[in-house]
């Protein structure tokens, strides 16, 4: 039973694996608006100047500032570390007003989270911060009950209380924007803030852990980013079997087939089975010697 199941697991790794290696163009550090490291020299001439210091650089492991003051949906002063300890987060940095692009965030976010294994609140929490000083908690507040609202009615309580909407000052978003390595413009004549977009996973402890880029967040991808940020202190035997197959990716902010995780295991149990059959083949062999008569009987 246990060489079936292992068998199983390696099926389904190869077969979760082979849409990913379609996935050749992902947003990587040649792009302007994300990549691992910040980028060097002057931007291209092609983009727009709002644009030119628009961006987002990965700071994997960097430890959050928790003594940052915000202040929740509900207008209370809080610091950033209240809502680490426990368990993990996912971070994301928008602001409410947004004609567009942070709605597209936000959605996506609450997409992924409908159909996670993990609830909010119990499993993980969420922090959404607003990078524009001039928001209000009464516009968090209505922001996090029309998100709130969409998650199915079961995830609400555990949303409530492990969604968090803040607000504030220039200083301290400046310096959480500055932590995440998150780069953004605002654009005097159009009066909106040119931004990227992207989430991150931060362990309990508050250290940035990985990178989800764009707008649509892969639930698989979120789901073993969360395993992994909890140090596998959350998700069942059968998920910490699927996550071994696969590695993150930093400059891509998505998992990738492991392939020589999975070919290793392949051998192993190639070799396994080798020798089952072979003890199966010399269990069922004719019994040699005995006696046999040969002639007439005088």
């Amino acid at each position: 039973m246990s060489y079936l199941l292992r068998v199983v697991v390696i099926v389904a790794c190869f077969a979760a694996a082979s849409p990913v290696f379609a996935q050749l163009r992902q947003p990587g550090p040649s792009s302007p608006l994300y990549g691992a490291r910040p980028s060097s020299g002057n931007p291209s001439s092609g983009l727009p100047t709002a644009l030119r210091d628009v961006r987002i650089e990965q700071k994997l492991n960097q430890q959050l500032p928790l003594d940052l003051v915000f202040r929740d949906e509900s207008g209370q002063e809080v610091k950033l570390g209240k809502y680490f300890g426990q368990k993990p987060v996912v971070l994301a940095l928008v602001y409410y007003d947004c004609p567009m692009l942070c709605t597209q965030i936000l959605n996506g976010m609450v997409t992924s989270f409908r159909v996670l294994p993990f609830q909010i609140g119990k499993e993980f929490d969420v922090v959404t911060v607003s990078f524009d000083p001039r928001e209000t908690a009464a516009l968090a507040a209505s922001k996090k009950q029309i998100y709130v609202d969409y998650l199915p009615e079961k995830m609400h309580e555990g949303a409530k209380n492990g969604w968090h909407f803040l607000t504030g000052d220039p200083a301290n978003i400046e310096r959480i924007a500055d932590a995440v390595g998150f780069r953004y413009h605002y654009d005097e004549k159009t009066k909106q803030f040119a931004h990227a977009s992207a989430i991150m996973v931060a362990t309990p402890e508050g250290k940035l852990s990985h990178y989800f880029y764009g707008v649509n967040y892969s639930a698989r991808d979120l789901r073993f980013g969360l395993m992994e940020a909890s140090q596998n202190k959350i998700g069942s035997l059968s998920e910490q079997l699927s996550l071994y197959c696969y590695m993150y990716d930093p400059t891509t902010g998505k998992y990738g087939a492991a392939v020589m995780r999975i070919v290793r295991i392949a051998g192993v149990i190639t070799l396994i089975g080798i020798i089952a059959m072979i003890f199966l083949l010399k269990g069922h062999s004719p019994q040699q010697g005995g006696n046999t008569t040969r002639g007439a009987v005088s």
